[in-house]
């Protein structure tokens, strides 16, 4: 059964900068921490040098705009210094690959983020000055969004499940917006838990834009995530 590490980390562990979440339902389901970028951006900063291997630098240096490249490190630092804790190992030497594609036909290594020998189950979701991380012992997909804007809730709602779709219609405008940000939180999480991400399509499966989440989808369990003030997020988990 996956636990938070112990309370005797690493400074580096310290609460202060990376913060277990309570789990969100019963005793198997999994750990989420989540990072404060605002308030972490120099101490995910200080360690990336040492921590990230030199495609998640390239990836981190790409980003235009300094606030993505502070979400990015702070994700893939934040999930290092973790992965090395669960594994016993240092965070540099966690060799982080790529399932194969679930796709029928494709078979190239576009499938969840996954460790050799499947010792542990994570997912992680960084958005602007937000990380959550989630952990288990069998698939999971974590996703954070901030809350859109009407205009961009108007432009990506028909790409909902037709059942969500009238959902959102049935609404105040005013209430569209979260409502939307709750569906598409489940939903990526979903998708980055079942390895396909995007490519399955994002009317396919119904997940629901109402507070209270629908019965998920057999075999997975379903569960909104507490997050600050204008955040969305969702954790989805492959039941043992």
């Amino acid at each position: 059964m996956i636990a938070a590490p112990s309370p005797s980390v690493p400074l580096e562990l310290d609460p202060e900068h990376l913060l277990p979440l309570a789990r969100p339902g019963a005793s198997d389901s999994p750990v989420v921490w989540s990072v404060d970028v605002t308030r972490r951006a120099a101490w995910a900063a200080r360690l990336a040098a040492g921590t990230l291997d030199s495609e998640e630098r390239e990836r981190a240096a790409a980003f235009r705009h300094q606030a993505d490249r502070d979400a990015y490190a702070a994700a893939h630092v934040g999930l290092r210094m973790l992965l090395g804790l669960y594994l016993d190992m240092s965070p540099d030497r966690v060799r982080i690959i790529r399932r194969p594609c679930p796709n029928p036909g494709c078979g190239k290594p576009h499938g969840r983020p996954a460790v050799g020998g499947d010792e542990i189950h994570f997912s992680l979701s960084h958005t602007r000055g937000l990380v959550l991380l989630a952990f288990a012992d069998s698939p999971v997909g974590v996703d954070v969004e901030k809350i859109p804007d009407a205009e961009v809730t108007t432009k990506l709602g028909p790409l909902l499940h037709p059942r969500e779709i009238a959902e959102l219609d049935a609404l105040r405008p005013a209430e569209r917006p979260r409502a939307f940000g709750r569906a598409w939180a489940r939903k990526e999480a979903y998708l980055k838990a079942l390895g396909t991400g995007l490519s399955r399509g994002t009317a396919t499966d119904y997940l629901g834009t109402a507070p209270t989440p629908p019965p998920p989808p057999p075999g997975w369990s379903l569960t909104d995530v507490v997050a600050p003030d204008g955040y969305a997020a969702a954790v989805v988990h492959q039941r043992p």
